[in-house]
């Protein structure tokens, strides 16, 4: 009997050791000071608000597992893009569910990044924060940044078919940011990334409508929705080396071929985009800008509007501003649109570009 109980009391006093060294998940909340925020967000008492297409939230976790709790703000579902030590693990659906992902066994950290991959026309994307054994706050040094402003072709729409085809689902069921021309060719370049883009949306005038907010309206909002809310904020750690402008292929748009649409105006596209440009400068003064033309306009459109993006380049003479011409696209994404491979294309296109760019405020 007595050595019975010794047993027992032995054996407990091991479980209860076993217990103490076998690390326990924690909570860590959306507000810790580890997670590393990029892109147009706004914290609340819900949790942390991503709204803008590709931003992101990351952080160093350790353990085997992690759990991500994210919901949508709403009845639409959203998707999210994840990367785990800088590898893409994939495009997951959000309506109001958790993820969580097997962590590979190794002693260091394992960096963790969510991206958001539909716009903020979809609204709002939801982080509640995650759990693991630790988290700690990704170590980077500071690097450049290019924030790239646009239209549906920058929001990556009809990009990805692997789950649903086109004409199936909702009209966001395609999306991928993070997989559009602007993050790619930035994760080339080894250098951060801001993407403020909607769908539809013009200089002057949006794909089917001549009197709804356009771009110059909208951008200096936090939700890039024309409503005269919470204004966005810009930190001067966040200020970009590069502002790429990708716009007019909606200003040159017929539209639907049902509603009425009025010639194009080449002077309120000029005004509005020198309007714009200038209300950057005068938020980055030090910035470059670069004018993107567009892969999704007919041949006399897009000779029309790289003639305008140059014009307007002269309107500046002091100041660094550089002109990219795409070449005629013939889009396999979902109406017309960039699918996953022309975005790679067009990002290997744009490498050099970028790259000269980056180099001349090196060296100035």
């Amino acid at each position: 009997m007595r050595l019975l109980i010794l047993f027992i009391s032995a054996l407990l006093l091991s479980s209860c050791k076993l217990e103490q060294e076998v690390p326990k998940d924690k909570f860590f909340e959306p507000q810790n000071e580890n997670f590393t925020y990029s892109g147009r967000i706004q914290p609340s008492s819900e949790g942390t608000k991503l709204i803008a297409s590709a931003s992101s939230v990351k952080a160093d976790v350790f353990g085997d597992t992690v759990t991500v709790f994210l919901k949508s703000d709403g009845a639409e579902h959203h998707y999210v893009a994840v990367e785990l030590n800088d590898e893409y693990k994939g495009r997951f659906r959000i309506t109001k569910d958790s993820l969580k992902f097997a962590l590979p066994k190794k002693d260091s950290a394992n960096t963790l990044a969510i991206y958001k991959e539909t716009e903020a026309s979809n609204g709002l994307l939801i982080f509640n924060g995650i759990r693991a054994e630790k988290i700690e706050k990704t170590s980077e040094e500071k690097r450049a940044k290019i924030e790239f402003i646009g239209d549906s072709i920058t929001c990556g729409m009809g990009a990805d078919t692997s789950e649903i085809d086109c004409e199936e689902g909702e009209w966001y069921d395609q999306h991928s940011a993070y997989m559009a021309y602007g993050p790619r060719v930035a994760r080339m370049l080894d250098v951060d990334f801001e993407v403020n883009c909607v769908s539809g949306m013009g200089m002057y005038r949006n794909w089917n409508d001549e009197d709804q907010p356009v771009m110059p309206q909208v951008y200096p909002y936090l939700h890039l929705n024309g409503e005269k809310g919470k204004r966005a904020e810009i930190k001067k750690e966040d200020v970009p080396d590069i502002v790429s402008i990708a716009l007019g292929t909606n200003d040159f748009s017929r539209g639907d071929g049902k509603k009425e649409r009025l010639p194009f105006k080449e002077e309120s596209f000029k005004e509005n985009y020198t309007g714009f440009i200038k209300a950057l400068y005068e938020v980055y003064p030090d910035t470059q800008i670069a004018l993107i033309s567009s892969p999704m306009t007919g041949e006399k459109e897009g000779q029309e509007l790289i003639r305008i993006l140059n014009d307007i380049k002269n309107e500046f003479p002091d100041r660094s501003i550089a002109v990219f011409e795409f070449e005629k696209m013939n889009a396999s994404g979902c109406t017309g649109h960039p699918a996953l491979e022309d975005h790679e294309l067009m990002a290997e296109k744009l490498l050099p570009f970028y790259q000269n760019l980056l180099n001349k405020n090196t060296h100035e």
